[in-house]
C-alpha cells in the first residue's frame, strides 16, 4: 500500500478545512501547530520533514487538543528535545500516551506501520520502550472500547474508507464528514 503525503493532506484538509479552518502542512525539521493569525486565515498542523508518520502523530495531538488549546501555538505545551533527565522523560511519556495511542489507531486505519516514539536518543535516562508501548496499546484499547475523540473518529472513518475500502478521496471524506456530523464518539473502524 502506498502512503503518499498528497493523499493524507487532501484527506485531512477535505475533512477539516471547512469544518475547523485547519490544514495539514508539510514542514521542515520540527513539527509545529500554528493557530490562524493576521497573516494566515487557517490553523496549521505542520508535520516534520515530509514524513507520513510525523503527519499522523501531529494530527493525533490536534485531535486531542480542545478549543482553547487550539488557539495557542503548539497548543501551549512545553517540549524538551533529546537529552531529557529521567524525570523529564517520565513527564514526556505521560503526556505522549494518549496522542500515540490515537496515532496507533490512525495508522491501523490506513494500514501504515506504527512505532512508539520515546524521543530521547541523546538522554541519560534509561528508557523502557516495551513498557511505554504497553501503556500506549492499553490506551488505544480503551479508545476502542469507549470511543475515539470526535475529530479522530471522523478521520479514522476517512482513512479507513480511502486506504482499506478503496473509496475515492471525495467518498472517503464524505464518510468522515458524516461521522463528524453525527457528533458522537465512535470505535475505530478496524
Amino acid at each position: 500500500m502506498t502512503h503518499r503525503l498528497d493523499d493524507i493532506i487532501a484527506l485531512f484538509d477535505g475533512l477539516f478545512v471547512d469544518t475547523y479552518a485547519t490544514r495539514l502542512v508539510r514542514g521542515g525539521d520540527e513539527p509545529l501547530y500554528r493557530p490562524a493569525d493576521a497573516d494566515c486565515p487557517f490553523h496549521r498542523v505542520i508535520f516534520a520533514r515530509g514524513f507520513y508518520a510525523s503527519a499522523l502523530h501531529e494530527i493525533s495531538h490536534w485531535c486531542i487538543a480542545g478549543e482553547r488549546r487550539r488557539r495557542l501555538e503548539d497548543y501551549g505545551y512545553w517540549y524538551l528535545p533529546d537529552g531529557r533527565s529521567a524525570e523529564q522523560q517520565r513527564d514526556f511519556e505521560a503526556v505522549e500516551i494518549a496522542p500515540q495511542a490515537l496515532e496507533m489507531l490512525l495508522s491501523r486505519a490506513c494500514g501504515h506501520r506504527f512505532h512508539v516514539s520515546v524521543d530521547n536518543l541523546g538522554g541519560d535516562a534509561a528508557v523502557d520502550r516495551g513498557a511505554f508501548r504497553a501503556r500506549v496499546e492499553a490506551r488505544a484499547a480503551r479508545y476502542e472500547r469507549e470511543g475515539l475523540p470526535h475529530r479522530a473518529a471522523a478521520l479514522c472513518v476517512t482513512l479507513h474508507g480511502y486506504y482499506r475500502r478503496g473509496l475515492a478521496r471525495e467518498q472517503a471524506v464524505a464518510a468522515g464528514r458524516a461521522q463528524l456530523s453525527a457528533g458522537v464518539p465512535a470505535a475505530a473502524p478496524l
